[in-house]
C-alpha cells in the first residue's frame, strides 16, 4: 500500500492507493451539532443544494440509495449499509460503465459524525474507488465539503467548479 499523501493543515485528508483500488478520507470540523449536519447529509432538499445531487434515500439499513450528481450526470445506486442517526450513514456507490464513465465503480461512502465541543467532526470516507476516479474526485470532494460548510453556516455557496479548478491549479488538493 502506498503511503497517504499529506493534506494541508486546513484540509486534513488522505488519498491511499492499493493496486488499482483507492480510498479518500476527509475530515472537517463544523460549527454545528450532529443533528444539523445529519439533516444536511440526508434530507434530499438540503443535499440538492450543497451537493448538487438529486438524492433518494430509504433511511434504514438495507434501504435503497439513488443519487444523480447534476453537473456531471453521474448516477450512483446501492444499498444503505449503516444508518444510525445522527452519527453514521454508509452506503454503496455503484456506477455502471458507459458514456463518459470509462469503468464501472463499486465503492462505499461513509459519513461519520462525532460531537465535539462547539460542533461536529465530520469524517467522509469514500473507499473502493478505482485509483483513476479517486484522483479526479479528490478535488471535487473538497469543493463539495466547502459547499456543505457554507450551507450550514448560512453563507453563499461557493462555485463548485471554480473551487475544483482552484484546487487542481494550486496543488493544495491531496495527492
Amino acid at each position: 500500500m502506498s503511503a497517504p499523501h499529506a493534506r494541508p493543515r486546513d484540509e486534513p485528508g488522505s488519498f491511499e492507493v492499493q493496486g488499482d483500488v483507492a480510498t479518500l478520507v476527509f475530515r472537517r470540523r463544523l460549527r454545528h451539532p450532529p443533528e444539523v449536519v445529519w439533516r444536511a447529509l440526508t434530507d434530499p432538499a438540503e443535499v440538492a443544494q450543497w451537493q448538487l445531487t438529486t438524492a433518494r434515500v430509504e433511511g434504514r439499513a438495507g434501504g435503497h440509495v439513488e443519487m444523480t450528481h447534476e453537473p456531471t450526470h453521474v448516477r450512483a445506486t446501492g444499498r444503505v449499509l449503516a444508518w444510525d442517526p445522527p452519527h453514521l450513514f454508509e452506503h454503496e456507490w455503484n456506477v455502471p460503465a458507459g458514456g463518459s464513465w470509462p469503468v464501472a465503480e463499486h465503492a462505499v461512502i461513509r459519513w461519520e459524525l462525532v460531537p465535539e465541543a462547539g460542533g461536529t467532526l465530520l469524517t467522509l470516507t469514500h473507499r473502493g474507488l478505482t485509483s483513476r476516479t479517486a484522483r479526479v474526485f479528490r478535488h471535487g470532494l473538497v469543493g463539495l465539503l466547502d459547499r456543505l460548510e457554507a450551507q450550514l453556516d448560512g453563507r453563499p455557496l461557493p462555485d463548485w467548479e471554480a473551487r475544483v479548478r482552484e484546487l487542481r491549479g494550486s496543488g493544495t488538493a491531496p495527492g
